[in-house]
């Protein structure tokens, strides 16, 4: 669905207080979530017509999106 909020804490409510405690206190995945913050607003300004782009280029975008959310949440469950 396009338009569709996709940011991490929306994505993994449950685990908001785990996300909030992981971004103060361990910089990699502080890091990993400003990337997927990132990525995520870009692919909703193009997804918005607000930015033009190729559909390669969001596709990119969208893979690059789900591998930082995999990350993501390979180290929330490792808490």
């Amino acid at each position: 669905m396009l338009n569709e909020k996709h940011d991490l804490v929306h994505e993994l409510p449950e685990y908001r207080d785990v996300i909030h405690k992981l971004k103060t206190s361990n910089n990699h995945f502080a890091r990993l979530f400003e990337q997927y913050h990132e990525v995520d607003h870009e692919i909703h300004r193009i997804e918005s017509d607000i930015e033009t782009t190729s559909d390669d280029y969001l596709e990119e975008k969208k893979k690059q999106r789900l591998h930082l959310k995999d990350e993501l949440f390979q180290i929330i469950k490792a808490q």
